[in-house]
């Protein structure tokens, strides 16, 4: 069974009811899993997040947006800006992110975490191959958005993107910042931000 993290007292474990009708028994043995968990991630997550992310991106793109030694960097050294999605027990969905203190994500960004800045920079969001075309994605980041404005003295999210990403992340309220000066074996990305003022949308089970 995995065990919570408390590095952030921010987010309270929040768990999704297993429906009623069509419990199988394999659930019912696991009755000590929780059906649906969020959490901030650790470094005992590290290799479920790589083996999520690998599959997602290097079958794609080729490459990973981070290696496994810096998935536990910033696992090790800002877990509070991370988010995983657990379905008994098991990783379905993560957010891994670190802090940055300038307006425009640099190349350095990819690598660095600048505590105690107003602002996130967004590295991966991943889902597991079996859970995709299921909204999770969605339903992560919101989530993850809704958490970091509960985070004292964080202001804005940051990411970048390839362009057919644009419009998924649009959705989600992020808006263009231009072609990003970040490039990734050749790749061009869009650069796009959040702003993360006000309070978190009410409702209930926010982690707030």
């Amino acid at each position: 069974m995995t065990q919570q993290v408390n590095s952030s007292p921010l987010l309270k474990p929040f768990f999704l009811k297993t429906p009623v009708g069509g419990v199988s028994h394999r659930r019912q043995r696991r009755h000590t899993l929780p059906a649906s968990e969020f959490r901030n991630l650790n470094p005992q997550d590290a290799i479920s997040v790589f083996e999520i992310e690998r599959e997602a991106f290097v079958s794609v793109s080729g490459e990973c947006p981070l290696t496994l030694d810096e998935v536990l960097n910033f696992l090790g050294q800002c877990p509070e800006l991370s988010l995983g999605w657990f379905e008994e027990g098991q990783l379905v969905a993560f957010i891994i992110g670190s802090g940055w203190n300038k307006d425009r994500l640099a190349q350095e960004a990819m690598t660095q975490h600048v505590p105690d800045t107003t602002a996130v920079h967004i590295h991966v969001l991943s889902v597991h191959r079996h859970c995709r075309q299921q909204g999770k994605g969605s339903i992560l980041l919101w989530r993850y958005l809704q958490y970091l404005r509960c985070v004292p003295g964080l202001r804005r999210a940051l990411l970048i993107c390839e362009e057919f990403l644009v419009p998924f992340y649009r959705k989600a309220g992020f808006k263009e910042k231009g072609p990003s000066a970040i490039s990734v074996a050749n790749m061009c990305f869009q650069e796009m931000e959040y702003t993360l003022g006000g309070q978190a949308y009410a409702r209930r089970n926010s982690g707030c």
